[in-house]
């Protein structure tokens, strides 16, 4: 019996060692997938420098490796700012941007692993507030590129030095007040209208200069035939055509008791 319990111990003690082994040897790798780094943490302290993706050694127990997604990220950003004319502008934007790799330790030592929440939203939020500022809530719904572009510009001037890049910014929505809506449609009816006007204005003026030119043609044309014919009209011409109308009979006027015959050449 007592060699049974021997033997049973004996095995329970090499499982251990075998697991202690184990457990060692795999503590003692780290891999670093595509797209990341690893920064390493030496008893709490950052070291310097970053592993670049693939199968690193690290002592076992003593270092971790915190790994950094440096691939482009998309975030999503609700934020309210005020524009020029004192609207309150609701925007919904989606910022791309990626974590520089040769920063990647420093931004970990200085930020911790939530620097999107810490630097990049804060940020996002003081630019398009400092942007939306310079246009009228109309403007900034028919600036949305400029917009955009000074969104890239203004972050990138605020995070590159920290090892932040920012590569594009698309403005999902703009969202105003029912007030401000409701004026901005009132004021599009009267555009309409307004354009409506002065197209039937412009038409009708259209038509009586198209008119006026018709009749001043036709008077023209008119006064050059009448013209034409004048000058044409000869003495012979006038005798002949007298007496082509002429149906050969002699006109009589009877006046007082003797008849007087004429005969009109």
């Amino acid at each position: 019996m007592k060699k049974d319990v021997k033997g049973l111990k004996r095995i329970v003690a090499i499982v251990l060692v075998a697991i202690l082994i184990i457990g060692t040897l795999v503590s003692s790798v780290t891999v670093v997938d595509a797209g990341h780094t690893g920064v390493v943490v030496t008893l709490g302290k950052v070291n310097e420098g970053v592993l670049q993706e693939g199968m690193h050694f690290k002592v076992p127990f003593v270092q971790q490796v915190v790994k950094i997604d440096n691939r482009i990220v998309k975030l999503e950003v609700d934020t309210e700012a005020f524009s020029k004319d004192l609207q309150t502008v609701a925007t919904t934007l989606a910022i791309n941007y990626r974590v520089d790799t040769s920063k990647s330790y420093s931004i970990y030592k200085n930020i911790g692993a939530n620097y999107e929440a810490v630097l990049v939203i804060p940020a996002v939020n003081e630019v398009l507030k400092a942007i939306t500022a310079k246009y009228t809530a109309e403007e900034s719904v028919t600036n949305r590129a400029l917009i955009s572009d000074g969104l890239i510009e203004g972050l990138n001037e605020k995070l590159n030095s920290i090892g932040l890049y920012v590569t594009d910014v698309n403005i999902i929505n703009f969202d105003f007040s029912e007030a401000f809506i409701t004026a901005i449609e009132e004021k599009q009816v009267a555009q309409q209208k307004l354009l409506k006007a002065e197209t039937e204005k412009q038409t009708a003026i259209t038509n009586a200069e198209a008119e006026a030119e018709t009749t001043r043609i036709k008077a023209e044309a008119d006064a050059a035939a009448n013209k034409v014919l004048s000058e044409s009209l000869t003495e012979q011409i006038i005798e002949y055509n007298k007496v082509e109308k002429w149906n050969g009979e002699l006109p009589q006027v009877t006046g007082g008791a003797d008849p007087i015959i004429s005969l009109e050449k």
